[in-house]
């Protein structure tokens, strides 16, 4: 009988979870709205240490909203990432804007503080300025916000921060989701927490909550028949989703701390091969290690990322290339960018390997057995 597969990001729940969902059930709350979405926010808002918090369907819902909220529609243009996940720059489509992707630095993968001025210098001179910057925290590591936020405020434009994957990480002890003017978070089924499927938006902008949560219930006005003036959503979260996020969140250091250890891990194996390192760099102790990936040099360390990621799939284990940059993707390939390579390099040679919570030992040890077979020190 074949082994379990082993999966990069499993989500991590238990009996505290069964324990938040049932009750919510027989609080009779099943419909959208209720006493868990209500106390979920406040709880987000604690964490992030912002004054606004509004529970959303999903990550995506909260950019497409967040976006809107910040006056962003067609003819604007909006600078992002290109290392990242479609939803990014799926939600500046929805809004009928174009987005403009900058590329990484080589070490994080995250935004390249240079780019991004030279970008929004370049847009400038062609009188076509940027509506706003949209940075990516990627796989857990906040940008440098105190480069960003230094250039943005020279070129006098506001970031949105794509905090989706980096709730618990941190940039010079600030919590990732309290950067920019507004930032957003995702409870995916393989986030560093789930509510199965959910987002938040979060901010410290009063009359932006107010304008995300207006847009996010079908745009309705308060009168007591259905009035609507505007083109509303259906984006908000469910009161039983809500409660599985309270649950997760209660537990999220407990969450961190594990896929720490699972990095370490990682780090120690690849301690004394030539050509691999650690994905993110020797400084993470404010990531909150959602993924843990590798990048391989092949002509030093003799393999390629996608013969160790074979190896492993021979083996019932899950890895996966970095993202596919966003400038590389057929549907954004006419998109303007600027870009250095690095992105393109990271994607070609990258590799995200098993980090998830409910990872046990022994299947991590799969893992390292496995690793040791695709790849020999040189």
């Amino acid at each position: 009988m074949p082994l379990e597969r082993i999966l990069m990001s499993k989500p991590d729940v238990g009996e505290l979870e069964e324990q938040y969902v049932v009750a919510a059930i027989r609080s009779g709350w099943i419909a959208p709205l209720g006493p868990d979405v209500d106390q979920f926010e406040e709880e987000i808002k604690h964490r992030a240490g912002v004054d606004h918090a509004v529970a959303l369907a999903s990550g995506t819902a909260a950019l497409h909203l967040g976006l809107l909220a910040q006056g962003v529609g067609p003819n604007d243009i909006v600078v992002t990432s290109t290392m990242t996940f479609a939803a990014t720059a799926n939600a500046i489509a929805y809004t009928g804007a174009t987005p403009f992707f900058v590329d990484s630095d080589r070490v994080t993968g995250n935004m390249d503080p240079a780019l991004l001025d030279e970008a929004l210098t370049k847009l400038e001179e062609r009188g076509t300025p940027a509506a706003l910057v949209l940075p990516v925290d990627l796989l857990g590591k906040a940008v440098d916000y105190t480069a960003l936020a230094s250039i943005c405020a020279v070129h006098g434009v506001d970031m949105l921060c794509d905090s989706a994957e980096s709730l618990g990480a941190t940039h010079k002890g600030k919590a990732a989701g309290s950067f920019g003017r507004a930032s957003v978070f995702s409870f995916n089924g393989n986030k560093i927490m789930t509510t199965s499927g959910g987002g938040m938006f979060v901010t410290g902008d009063e009359s932006l909550a107010q304008r995300v949560r207006h847009l996010s219930t079908q745009a309705r006005q308060p009168v007591v028949h259905y009035e609507h003036t505007e083109i509303g959503y259906n984006y908000r979260m469910s009161n039983l989703l809500a409660a599985l996020g309270r649950a997760q969140l209660s537990r999220l250091d407990e969450m961190i701390e594990q896929r720490r250890k699972w990095r370490q891990g990682y780090r120690d194996h690849f301690a004394g091969f030539s050509g691999i390192e650690i994905f993110g760099g020797p400084e993470d102790d404010e990531d909150n290690f959602w993924l843990s990936s590798i990048v391989i040099d092949p002509q030093v360390a003799g393999v390629s990322a996608n013969d160790v990621r074979t190896v492993l799939d021979q083996h019932n284990i899950e890895s996966r290339p970095l993202w596919k940059p966003m400038h590389l993707q057929p549907v954004f390939r006419d998109e303007p960018r600027l870009t250095n390579g690095s992105s393109e390099y990271l994607f070609e040679n990258g590799l995200t390997l098993p980090s998830g919570s409910s990872m046990s030992w022994g299947d991590f040890e799969r893992v390292i057995e496995a690793l040791a077979i695709a790849v020999v020190p040189q």
